[in-house]
């Protein structure tokens, strides 16, 4: 009996079509904010929570700093807990006399990107769902959720119908096991990539909105079907690569990754990892 709720494809996606809506829609999304900007580098919109903002009050204190060694039996240098408790590197905290005259606007933030995106993508035709802006977690992993629910969408129609495209944004964390070259949003690929396994109908771009992942000077990456088993004829293990943080050597190899020639070619808008894994049209199956 059929399956009344799978689908199948009839045609062959036009893969160099979506490789210009996915670097269309990331472009789109790094656009929306100018150098020097307010940007949120983590998720939410706290203005505290940015990096070198010293304008900006902060709540947290250098007794929080130290809670957080002792809870977690982090060891550091003496130098570091003398400086942390002499409070010499304490923050203006809210209240602070100094700043009242000082107004905070953020005008570029997550979700701001992925709307961005979203708009792009719709302007070709094709739907786009934002699953979030604030999504953390061990970049594999997220990955590997994310092909799930790429691979019943393809497959199923569910909780979207294809083709469309899924957004997220975030900061996901590496925990490094091996030496190999990576960051987190190419870690996140190649997980979702090992996740799909070649699954038709996925394709998916991750990077960094300030042109460089992790510590190499690669902006982002492009992961396609045939990515795995492009990597196999090469010899490449995709599991292997991933277990040893090297998901930049992966799609290096590959020709996949879109690398910023040096550190002056940062985009200056640091505000967000971003994702996109994108699920083409589906046919009704025979």
């Amino acid at each position: 009996m059929k399956d009344s709720t799978s689908s199948a494809p009839s045609a062959a996606p036009d893969q160099p079509a979506i490789d210009r809506l996915l670097k269309e829609m990331f472009s789109a999304a790094i656009a929306i904010a100018q150098p020097r900007a307010a940007r949120p580098r983590l998720p939410g919109r706290a203005a505290s929570d940015i990096a070198s903002g010293p304008a900006v009050p902060d709540p947290t204190t250098c007794t929080d700093a130290l809670a957080i060694l002792k809870r977690y039996a982090i060891d550091v240098s003496p130098a570091v807990t003398a400086l942390l408790e002499s409070g010499r590197t304490e923050s203006p905290i809210p209240g602070d006399p100094r700043l009242p005259h000082i107004e905070t606007h953020l005008i570029a933030t997550p979700q701001l990107a992925l709307e961005a995106a979203a708009r792009e993508a719709r302007a070709a035709g094709i739907d786009a769902h934002i699953l979030g802006d604030s999504i953390e977690g061990e970049a594999r992993d997220v990955g590997a959720v994310m092909a799930g629910i790429a691979k019943q969408v393809w497959r199923r129609g569910q909780p979207f119908k294809a083709p469309c495209v899924l957004l997220s944004g975030g900061e996901t964390t590496v925990t490094i096991r091996g030496d190999g070259r990576g960051g987190r949003n190419v870690e996140f690929l190649l997980g979702l990539g090992v996740a799909l396994n070649g699954e038709p109908g996925v394709f998916a771009i991750a990077g960094d909105t300030d042109g460089v992942d992790g510590q190499e000077e690669i902006a982002r990456a492009v992961l396609m079907p045939d990515s795995l088993s492009r990597a196999r004829e090469r010899g490449i293990r995709p599991a292997d690569r991933l277990e040893n943080n090297d998901a930049h050597g992966f799609f290096q190899a590959l020709g996949d990754s879109v690398v910023t020639p040096g550190r002056r070619s940062r985009t200056s808008t640091t505000f967000m990892p971003f994702s996109l894994p994108l699920t083409t049209a589906i046919f009704p199956g025979v």
